[in-house]
């Protein structure tokens, strides 16, 4: 199945609106990082990722939620354990994913890049229907924003080193990669 991005939304998406992200200075998308998130840390299934990349995350709902209080983070994407892709940015415009980052060479690779969190663990296994989505969706991006490529996907680990380590060793890099 092909996606369909429109002004930098993919139709196909549940549309989850971010307050967080801003214009992308260059106008530039020429990267992908892939990351991974879950709320609390190791569950699944919870409304609370959406309300933390929304801006409205109860952090009396877990002890562990005190830590993001003020926290002004968001990803273009997120695609859950079944599959479902949400998007929260458009992919014209910068979301809050990277921090402090660098890419061959450039820094602030929010400026260029779109994020796409995985529901899940460094060391928890991703799920098939996880992958699936993840290629058609980057299947449409690389048809879509032509300075994407197979060598401009990367990992939050990769641009982050010593302060990331999502998706983690879970994360099937051969996998994901043999189906571009």
């Amino acid at each position: 199945m092909s996606l369909t991005l429109l002004d930098g939304w993919v139709i196909q998406a549940r549309f989850c609106p971010s307050p967080h992200f801003n214009l992308r200075p260059l106008n530039e998308v020429s990267l992908l990082v892939i990351h991974n998130i879950s709320l609390p840390a190791g569950c699944f299934g919870e409304p609370y990722i959406d309300q933390l990349f929304q801006g409205c995350l109860d952090i009396d709902a877990d002890a562990s939620f005190k830590e993001l209080k003020g926290l002004e983070v968001s990803a273009h994407f997120l695609i859950r354990r079944d599959g479902e892709l949400v998007q929260y940015v458009s992919c014209d415009d910068r979301a809050w994913h990277a921090g402090v980052s660098e890419f061959d060479g450039r820094q602030n690779c929010n400026d260029f890049a779109i994020g796409i969190e995985l529901e899940g663990t460094d060391d928890v296994a991703y799920s098939d229907e996880q992958y699936q989505c993840l290629i058609e969706l980057t299947h449409s991006l690389f048809k879509h924003y032509p300075a994407l490529n197979k060598n401009r996907v990367t990992g939050h680990s990769d641009i982050a080193p010593g302060r990331k380590t999502d998706p983690g060793s879970s994360f099937d890099w051969l996998r994901y990669k043999a189906a571009f």
